[in-house]
């Protein structure tokens, strides 16, 4: 007869990924732990689930107490359940993404969190238990998304120049893209409103204004589409 007890001691957490854009750079969310195991060191909010307590709910929950910030969309990208991924025993944990625009939310440390802040995706390094790992992960999963769905409404003010959009781009992908060929690409989709102003109060010479079409929008994030960037690439010349 199975011995079902061995199969009952496993504990659940949730991390969450959640990217931000801002000043042409592509940011992760990140808490100083403030208990052991890895005290100290900056990791991904997450933290264990309550019995009686689903995983998108523990998600969010864990998010609100780590970081103060609540009410975003959360997406499922991976389990991770190596045996010896943590010090105290079996930990399985569910991980979670979101592209959220920086400047809409207070983040603010609490419950366990020492501090909460934003890091650029570049430099991020040292993080707690496996959450480099993690985070590689739902990166990768943001590289393939962008190409299949419109990313930057969640990441953009609602307007912004085509020069934004393209380091938006450029950004995630780590790659430099052709000024024109992305401009020609991403107006032909005509996906953006030409919104007939221009910038304000800068240095250089100001730049025309965008906003997405948001019902054209929602039918390209149900839908799906290929947005293939390929072209889009500097070319080097040797």
């Amino acid at each position: 007869m199975t011995d079902l007890g061995n199969y009952f001691k496993a504990a659940f957490t949730v991390d969450n990924i959640i990217f931000g854009f801002d000043d042409d750079d592509l940011k992760v969310l990140l808490i100083k732990r403030g208990e052991e195991p890895e005290i100290g060191k900056w990791a991904l909010p997450g933290h264990f689930v309550h019995q009686g307590e689903d995983l998108l709910q523990a998600a969010n929950r864990v998010l609100e107490e780590t970081t103060g910030i609540k009410n975003v969309y959360l997406e499922q990208v991976k389990t991770f359940g190596t045996v010896d991924r943590h010090p105290l025993g079996r930990v399985i944990t569910v991980s979670y993404y979101s592209l959220i625009k920086i400047a809409d939310y207070n983040v603010n440390a609490s419950s366990f969190a020492r501090k909460a802040k934003w890091h650029s995706i570049s430099k991020v390094k040292d993080l707690a238990f496996d959450h480099e790992e993690i985070l590689n992960n739902g990166f990768q999963l943001l590289k393939r998304r962008v190409r299949r769905r419109p990313v930057g409404f969640e990441l953009l003010p609602p307007k912004f120049t085509l020069t934004e959009l393209q380091h938006l781009y450029e950004a995630i992908l780590e790659t430099d893209l052709d000024k024109r060929n992305f401009r020609k690409k991403i107006l032909s989709m005509n996906l953006l409103v030409d919104l007939n102003e221009l910038q304000e109060g800068v240095a250089h010479r100001p730049a025309r204004l965008y906003k997405f079409d948001q019902e054209k929008y929602r039918n390209f994030v149900a839908g799906g589409y290929i947005f293939d960037l390929s072209e889009s690439k500097k070319k080097v010349v040797k």
